[in-house]
């Protein structure tokens, strides 16, 4: 879902860098230094789950895992989705620094929301794979409509590409939330703290401190 440079038109590339920006500033603000660790493996993950991809016209079509890093980061999930970006662009091309903040907001925003509205769902036995299922999936097919989005707002040519982009993540969302639901099931069980959304616990602090 990656959207190369020359591509957009200028006020989304703008639009996308300062919603980047403020999310970046948030994300950053919200992040205790005891939840690195944390936010370091699942930017990784995001990082390698990104570099199998299918071309689709000027996007592409890979596992994303934005659902689960909204699911356990939170505002959290900004910064890490964003580094893991900027080194996709600068080590494999993947992207473009000019695209790097629309590209941020296609990945994160949805990542951001789903990850909040199905938070408190995550405490419930009863609900939390559900729960954690319509994340993983809701996530992708956000992307994927920010993403065609941003694609027409640039210009009717890349209509085409918008349809094929929104078409081609649907088998993505059902694995993407298959994958978020097994995790998040097994995150309650071992570390449910880490289920906060990037906030700490008081009665885990002592476990974080180094």
């Amino acid at each position: 879902m990656h959207i190369a440079d020359g591509v957009l038109s200028m006020p989304v590339l703008a639009t996308g860098a300062a919603l980047a920006a403020g999310g970046l500033a948030v994300g950053l603000r919200c992040l205790p230094w005891q939840r690195i660790m944390s936010v370091a493996l699942l930017s990784s993950a995001f990082f390698v789950a990104s570099l199998i991809h299918i071309r689709l016209g000027v996007g592409s079509a890979h596992l994303i895992l934005n659902g689960l890093l909204g699911a356990v980061l939170g505002w959290a999930s900004v910064p890490a989705i964003f580094t893991a970006l900027l080194f996709q662009c600068l080590l494999f091309q993947f992207g473009g620094l000019t695209a790097l903040g629309v590209n941020t907001c296609i990945l994160a925003g949805p990542a951001l929301l789903f990850g909040l509205l199905c938070r408190s769902w995550f405490r419930s036995s009863r609900y939390r794979s559900f729960a954690a299922f319509c994340c993983g999936a809701l996530a992708v097919a956000g992307s994927a409509a920010l993403g065609a989005l941003a694609l027409l707002l640039s210009g009717e040519a890349f209509a085409a590409s918008a349809v094929a982009l929104t078409i081609g993540h649907l088998p993505i969302m059902l694995i993407e939330g298959l994958i978020t639901a097994i995790v998040v099931n097994f995150l309650a069980r071992a570390r449910p703290d880490l289920l906060s959304g990037g906030k700490l616990q008081p009665e885990t602090l002592d476990r974080d401190l180094p």
